[in-house]
């Protein structure tokens, strides 16, 4: 390396940064609010402006991970309204690459990177190697990605999986099917298994009012029942979600969790009825036992496959 690169992770929420000045070492994370900047290059400038990064040296290589389809040099987020061209960004900081990725393409590059202590398993199975990797999670929105091998390589399969139509499986979940369907028409994974999806799923079982943070929050502390249902009910709706992103990828590597909403539920999740509705596929019941399920927990994983992606764009 010639010297730091700086990475980035944008969601809909807030905007992570870091430094890279050695092979995978991450350093000078700042986690800055998306609603506090204008632009994304605002937030970049102000990032890089900041005393203890100016002194780390200049910085002339950047990769973006971004919660967006990236289709050509024109971005427009779909949960924020920023927008930009990325060579216009790109001249605008003075750069002599910018790379701008889907933010999980640049997770699931990270994946085989985590060590046992940065994810956490749910229930049983043992991962095939060199098998493909199936990624879900729920935050802002709902990401979806997979990783297959490529011969001595990996490579990420970023998509839109988030949006894709949901399906109940029961009463309760048919009874959230209809009333989002009278609000929005096309009801996607995405408006149940997010954060705004939780309150929804609070607001149509229980007909109340109350911020996912309020919702999680209860849940945790074990202080009422109904906040503690709804967000069985986000479990249950993930483990259906995730195994059919397994099914569909077939994912026998294994099938990681991410997001900034699960890796906060901890053994609440782990309890959850998660992995039963994973599992839960009729005739391919036992073709998914065998898939193991994993939390990521590493508080900045993105910054992983960020690097590896930028260091091949570099090459």
């Amino acid at each position: 390396m010639t010297g730091p690169r700086l990475l980035a992770d944008v969601g809909g929420t807030n905007a992570r940064f870091a430094l890279e000045c050695e092979p995978r070492r991450f350093s000078h994370v700042h986690v800055l609010p998306c609603a506090d900047y204008p632009s994304l290059a605002a937030a970049m400038r102000a990032y890089l402006a900041m005393d203890e990064v100016r002194r780390a040296g200049n910085v002339s290589d950047a990769a973006v991970a971004i919660a967006n389809p990236v289709m050509g040099d024109e971005v427009c987020m779909t949960n924020h309204h920023w927008r930009f061209s990325i060579e216009g960004m790109r001249h605008e900081l003075g750069l002599r690459s910018l790379l701008v990725i889907n933010d999980f393409a640049a997770l699931a590059m990270a994946l085989p990177h985590l060590s046992d202590e940065q994810r956490f398993q749910i229930g049983a199975g043992t991962p095939e190697d060199g098998r493909a990797l199936g990624l879900v999670g729920p935050g802002t929105g709902l990401g979806v990605a997979g990783l297959v091998p490529s011969g001595q390589r990996w490579t990420a399969l970023p998509g839109e999986g988030g949006h894709a139509s949901f399906a109940p499986t029961d009463h309760d979940e048919l009874r959230i099917l209809n009333a989002l369907w009278e609000e929005y028409g096309h009801v996607s994974a995405e408006r149940l298994l997010s954060g705004p999806g939780l309150a929804m799923i609070h607001r149509v079982l229980h007909d109340e009012l109350r911020t996912p943070a309020d919702i999680t929050r209860a849940a945790l502390e074990e202080r009422c029942p109904r906040s503690a249902q709804t967000v069985e009910r986000f479990c249950a709706v993930l483990g259906s979600v995730a195994g059919n992103v397994a099914l569909t990828l077939g994912a026998t590597g294994g099938m990681y969790i991410g997001g900034g909403i699960v890796p906060r539920l901890g053994a609440l999740f782990a309890r959850s009825r998660f992995r039963e509705r994973f599992e839960g596929k009729g005739r391919l019941s036992p073709y998914l036992a065998r898939i193991p399920t994993y939390v990521i927990t590493e508080p900045y994983p993105a910054f992983l496959g960020v690097s590896a992606l930028l260091s091949d764009h570099l090459h």
